[in-house]
């Protein structure tokens, strides 16, 4: 059950974070190799040491899992799972379409979840049994009557490996109907299931994401028609194998995991 408590810290922790993270956007990257205290790791921590200290003045019993200072109480049955800029490379660029993300986790499914992009001032927030909102407002995934009028998101395809690479690719060919580069979209991170959330996308393929990646993710998608698996189609909880697939319209999941796994790729759904 998600409290509105928990509502009202999450938003919190994103005003927090996003403080942190702005007055170092499209800053100076004159000293970035020099040691690791880069702006973009100056954010990363500064917005994760607010979050956690609010966390730990506001429900000192729960878990926290985070990207930049790991684990503290594993056992509590609820933890918060933070990843203060998701899109790193992004964020570096002085591109807006990173994030910070954070999820509430009760006995390892996600119930709450925040996609934060403190420069637009664009906040999507998803929780169990109710609709997701983009700055409060309730936003929907669009339907996708078949494959191949689909749009595609993926952060980048060289983060696929060599076995990764070959569904993807299948799939990347069989959205975008008669168009032989397909209807895809390249980089955006966390920012692309924002943008499903609200009937922008239809599918976003990636791999080899942690929890931190996805966790805050599920109940933005899921409470806004959407529905998130892994590549075999089972759901997400904290044990899954870093295998995405968001979909704005569920109908469409049997042919995606069709077409990632080398059938019907020359189908003709059309007839």
């Amino acid at each position: 059950m998600v409290h509105s408590f928990d509502i009202a810290l999450a938003n919190r922790l994103a005003d927090a974070a996003g403080d942190a993270i702005r007055p170092l956007f499209r800053g100076s990257w004159a000293d970035e190799r020099k040691g690791d205290a880069s702006p973009v790791t100056e954010a990363d921590r500064a917005a994760e040491a607010a979050m956690r200290a609010i966390l730990e003045a506001e429900c000192p019993a729960d878990g926290i899992f985070g990207e930049e200072y790991g684990a503290i109480r594993e056992g509590a049955g609820r933890q918060w799972v933070l990843d203060p800029i998701d899109g790193t490379i992004s964020f570096m660029a002085g591109r807006p379409i990173f994030g910070s993300l954070i999820a509430l986790v009760q006995d390892g499914w996600p119930v709450l979840g925040v996609i934060d992009q403190p420069i637009s001032g664009e906040r999507w927030v998803g929780r169990i049994g109710e609709p997701t909102t983009l700055n409060g407002q309730v936003v929907r995934t669009r339907s996708c009557r078949e494959l191949a009028d689909a749009v595609l998101a993926t952060s980048s395809p060289h983060y696929f490996s060599a076995e990764e690479a070959e569904p993807y690719m299948a799939l990347a060919q069989a959205v975008g109907r008669n168009k032989r580069q397909g209807m895809i979209v390249y980089g955006g991170d966390c920012y692309n299931y924002g943008l499903l959330a609200g009937g922008h996308l239809d599918i976003v393929c990636e791999a080899g994401l942690k929890l931190h990646d996805y966790a805050a993710l599920v109940p933005i998608v899921e409470g806004a028609g959407g529905t998130m698996s892994d590549w075999q189609g089972n759901p997400l909880d904290a044990g899954s194998d870093g295998s995405v697939l968001a979909l704005g319209d569920p109908a469409r999941l049997e042919d995606v995991l069709e077409a990632m796994s080398g059938h019907g790729l020359h189908h003709d759904h059309g007839h």
